[in-house]
């Protein structure tokens, strides 16, 4: 059952409360999994005990995403604020530097914590951030469009479409590369999530000017990417590892953008080689 624990944060009005929900199974190295923008947690569900029995692992919903709370009035949704609300998560659950591994928006904020010194080892898997103007502008059209589908389907009509790999494949194939293994109960979780994110907005306004140019020598960084990624598409691969010359960069067969869902098996294998 997940948990919650409460920071503060600073605002320009002061200090606030920020409760983060999360899910820690296992034991071992700590490994940090930040998931995608307009998802929770649970997106790692299928490789979470897999992962658990090697690694402390440490599921968490972003601020502003699934059932954590959203950053402050006049915090602005940027990697260096949502990485310091990170840091400090980290370290109220006694973590220090843990692994991280992050997907889409998860696996840019894994890689800014490697560049700030403050992961022992990053995975990012398709993360945003490697992009030319054009593929920034597709995606973002993209994930308005899920977030703008999620939003006017009636909740009756998402429980009816989650109930069949058709109805599962309209409501997620621009994520899963096989959206029918998905569970029904999963589909719908995560369409009321994407539907209900109230830091989803302000986190593409952030995001516009983002591209991730620095190299880190001194952290183990792997680059894993879905053959069949719809949303950033497998070239930008290439461009990371242009960026990124000491990273390995790992194709994921037959995969869509989200993966774990896709073949568990290879992403916990790619997640924990990539934590040792």
């Amino acid at each position: 059952m997940s948990a919650r624990i409460t920071l503060t944060t600073g605002t320009p009005a002061g200090p606030r409360p920020l409760a983060l929900t999360y899910e820690r199974r296992g034991a071992g190295e700590p490994l940090l999994l930040l998931h995608g923008i307009g998802h929770h947690w649970q997106a790692w569900e299928p490789v979470l005990d897999v992962l658990a029995a090697e690694r402390d692992v440490i599921a968490v919903d972003l601020p502003g995403f699934g059932a954590s709370d959203a950053l402050p009035e006049g915090c602005a949704y940027d990697l260096g604020t949502v990485g310091r609300v990170l840091d400090a998560f980290a370290g109220a659950l006694g973590v220090e530097r843990p692994h991280v591994a992050g997907n889409s928006l998860g696996g840019l904020l894994a890689l800014h914590l490697g560049r700030e010194g403050r992961a022992r080892s990053v995975t990012a898997l398709s993360p945003a951030g490697f992009w030319s103007e054009g593929e920034r502008h597709y995606a973002f059209a993209a994930l308005r469009a899920m977030r703008g589908a999620a939003r006017s389907l009636p909740v009756p009509l998402i429980d009816r479409l989650s109930r069949t790999p058709a109805g599962r494949t309209v409501l997620t194939s621009s994520v899963y590369a096989r959206p029918g293994r998905r569970s029904a109960g999963a589909v719908r979780a995560e369409t009321l999530a994407l539907r209900g994110a109230p830091g989803f907005a302000r986190t593409l306004a952030a995001g516009r000017d983002v591209v991730f140019g620095d190299d880190m020598p001194g952290v183990p960084v792997t680059v894993a990417w879905g053959t069949r990624d719809r949303l950033l598409p497998p070239r930008q691969g290439v461009r990371a590892k242009r960026t990124l010359p000491r990273a390995r960069l790992v194709r994921l067969p037959g995969c869509g953008h989200v993966p774990m869902n896709d073949d568990p098996a290879l992403v916990a294998r790619v997640l924990l080689d990539g934590s040792r």
